[in-house]
């Protein structure tokens, strides 16, 4: 397959979008792409070398997002993305093309970061770069500062040099926050601006949670923390004073949605079919659960866990339950490692009063460990990607803008329900209503989210309608939901991965059985599906069947 089709319209759109009327202003010279090849491994230095140029300039250590800087790489981005187009793939297996197609999705996430989200220059909570804890998916969920700090990734207590690391990198934060404010002078991003307070009232947490950690033992630290979190705390302040005059709307339209969802993270549904599917699974969810609570109604409400013993006692227990009925069901092999990335994951006991309500998946946890396990499957994969990686580096290296969120949302929230019909949750018949509960929360949640972009819902109108829709008042106060909002504003599309990819690994279980036939096995399906690595699901399904789906096709390459 000769990847030479012209891209005449996207050279011309991105250059005319780099013009200005007069001089131009001054912008730093950007590394040329490689010469286009004909071999996979030319694929994979092409794809360092991509990934060396979507890092923007460093000065003095502090990612440069100036306009001019945006407008310059914006405008070579159109000969990285002629380059990879004119690669020759003729000859190539399928999961070598697919490689390609990654690198393509993360050019068009670019094009699409300078062209729509802009977060440099929209969206304050991009400046936030303290992270204490992992997250649940290859990379940070939403979009994130280049140079962020993931304190997670040090050893306690610190060694000299990691001390010495880190206080340049925090000591780096003000002059970050300082170019912060040049940078979203216009920003008139009503939702996204209110919400950025919150991000940096959570830095500045957990910069004050470094300190009391760190105290005494490294003075170069100790400083560099205490101005950081100074810095971000003043930065929140000006958040606040600017807000009232940010009015504009904060959303991407349902347009831009659709051409992100299929060029980027290539989820093959529009706006309005994400929109349809998530008010079916709100219907189904709902209607569910009222015929599962029917079924049950005889039986006692179940009781939270009482206890920190009660809660490591059960939590243990529902590792072990899980790593068994995962070999006596036959449904995956079990690699060495997915008993402890689980259990690490367990948390501990928080204590509340009789009818106070938790975090949502507080509430189903500390009901049935049992019922949200399977969404844990997330730290198997993340034990997996560390210890051992995808022979593609391509694949290895967690894809840029969460183009993974479909399929590593969808497999996590898919298991919930498949897992209950292979008989996880066999003799605790009400386990099965706290099953179709969490569909029903991601379902409002997500249709919260699509409207948000449409501009139908504001922030507080997406909140209500979440709060509204969570069965059993277990959104009472809108806390995490207002947070999830944020993430699914900052993040297009990631809200309704949770069912949206659901849906694509469904498809594909319903296609591969078929072709498959009396040879299908539920164990080799998921062993396969893993062993693709944590890519979108339509390339998994092009790997799998051979089917090659529509949006993959020449011509879906930059801006239409």
């Amino acid at each position: 397959m000769n990847r030479t089709q012209p891209l005449a319209l996207l050279l011309a759109t991105l250059a005319a979008a780099s013009c200005t009327a007069g001089d131009p202003p001054p912008a730093p010279e950007l590394e040329a792409p490689p010469t286009p090849g004909t071999l996979h491994a030319e694929l994979v230095s092409f794809f360092s070398a991509w990934r060396d140029f979507e890092e923007p300039p460093m000065v003095d250590g502090v990612p440069d997002y100036s306009s001019a800087t945006m407008a310059a790489q914006h405008a070579a981005l159109a000969g990285w993305m002629e380059a990879l187009a004119a690669f020759d793939t003729t000859g190539w297996s399928v999961e070598e093309q697919i490689d390609w197609h990654i690198v393509r999705a993360e050019m068009n996430g670019l094009d699409f970061d300078h062209r729509v989200r802009r977060p440099w220059a929209r969206d304050p909570a991009y400046y936030a770069s303290v992270f204490a804890a992992r997250s649940d998916v290859p990379a940070h969920e939403g979009p994130v500062v280049h140079g962020f700090i993931d304190l997670w990734t040090y050893a306690y207590p610190l060694s000299d040099s990691d001390a010495e690391e880190l206080s340049g990198r925090i000591g780096r934060i003000p002059a970050l926050l300082d170019q912060a404010r040049v940078n979203l002078a216009d920003a008139d991003a009503d939702d996204l601006w209110q919400a950025g307070v919150r991000s940096f009232n959570a830095q500045a947490r957990d910069l004050g949670g470094l300190a009391v950690q760190v105290r005494g033992a490294h003075p170069a630290l100790d400083q560099a923390i205490a101005d950081a979190r100074e810095a971000s705390l003043a930065f929140r302040d000006w958040i606040e004073a600017e807000a009232p005059s940010r009015t504009g709307p904060s959303g991407v339209g349902s347009d831009n949605y659709t051409w992100l969802m299929q060029n980027v993270h290539l989820v093959p549904y529009s706006w309005e079919e994400q929109e349809m599917l998530m008010r079916r699974e709100l219907a189904r969810s709902h209607a569910t659960l009222r015929f599962e609570e029917n079924r049950n109604r005889a039986l006692p409400e179940q009781e939270r866990i009482g206890s920190a013993q009660e809660y490591d006692r059960r939590l243990n227990e529902s590792v072990d339950r899980y790593m068994e009925f995962l070999v006596d069901e036959e449904v995956q092999s079990v690699a060495p490692y997915a008993d402890s990335a689980l259990r690490a994951v367990n948390g501990s006991f928080t204590p509340a009063e009789p009818g106070q309500i938790r975090n949502f998946f507080s509430e189903v946890n500390y009901r049935d460990p049992d019922a949200f396990r399977p969404h844990m499957h997330h730290w198997i994969e993340l034990a997996q990607m560390d210890l051992e990686p995808h022979a593609s580096l391509i694949r290895a290296t967690p894809s840029l803008f969460n183009i993974y969120d479909a399929r590593s949302e969808g497999l996590a929230t898919g298991v919930e329900e498949w897992f209950m019909h292979l008989g996880l949750l066999e003799g605790s018949p009400q386990s099965r209503e706290l099953t179709w509960i969490m569909v029903a929360q991601r379902a409002g949640r997500a249709l919260s989210g699509l409207r948000l972009h449409s501009g139908d819902y504001d922030m507080e109108e997406a909140v209500a309608h979440s709060m509204k829709w969570t069965p059993r008042g277990w959104l009472p106060d809108g806390a995490l939901v207002r947070g999830e909002q944020h993430l699914y504003l900052r993040q297009p599309g990631y809200g309704t991965s949770y069912l949206s990819g659901k849906a694509q690994i469904e498809e594909l279980v319903a296609e591969y059985a078929l072709q498959e036939g009396s040879d299908f096995t539920v164990k080799g399906f998921f062993d396969e599906f893993y062993g693709a690595g944590v890519i979108p699901t339509v390339l998994v399904h092009w790997q799998m069947t051979g089917q090659m789906h529509p949006i993959l096709m020449e011509g879906a390459l930059g801006m239409e």
